[in-house]
């Protein structure tokens, strides 16, 4: 109920569904996504992405959570950074509502985000986080989602630390 940001390892946490900074093809990749490939069971996570791909930047789709914690994960793929007047806020957008939407779709009470597109796509990291929280912010503004928990899940301590000196700019904030 509501919004957190913690430091931690997003393929352990015990949530109903987790969030896969994805590529469009949906393969196996580096970072966050390579590392929610493994813990859920490369192969099999595989063939359910491959009957659901491709998808376009800001779409969600959802697959099991295999040996995961969690019971879903939702793969978004992130919009990789350009020079900003190409539409990547929007895209950016998009990936937190429509994984958010989804995670509502599927009765998930819980759902935890990596910072999306702030690694190898190369979105201003800043920027990233100011955009994540405003999305899930929204979100949560809506009664019909109030009772849902929404975490920004973050591996490092820089970035954490970053998130939570945003988070606090910000007056009446959901977390």
């Amino acid at each position: 109920m509501g919004l957190d940001i913690v430091r931690g390892d997003i393929t352990t946490m015990a949530v109903d569904a987790i969030v896969n900074a994805a590529n469009p093809q949906l393969q196996m990749g580096g970072g966050v996504c390579g590392a929610i490939f493994r813990a859920a069971g490369a192969r099999r996570l595989r063939e359910a992405c491959d009957r659901l791909a491709p998808i376009t930047t800001g779409e969600a789709v959802i697959t099991d959570g295999f040996s995961l914690p969690a019971r879903y994960i939702i793969h978004t793929p992130g919009p990789v950074w350009r020079d900003g007047t190409r539409g990547e806020e929007d895209l950016l957008r998009a990936c937190y509502r429509n994984s958010l939407a989804l995670a509502a779709e599927h009765g998930c009470a819980s759902v935890a985000f990596p910072l999306i597109s702030g690694g190898i796509y190369g979105y201003p990291v800043a920027d990233a986080i100011r955009i994540a929280l405003e999305e899930m912010r929204a979100f949560l503004m809506d009664p019909a989602h109030a009772d849902m928990t929404v975490i920004l899940a973050l591996f490092d301590e820089t970035t954490y630390g970053l998130a939570r000196h945003i988070d606090e700019r910000y007056p009446g904030r959901a977390s």
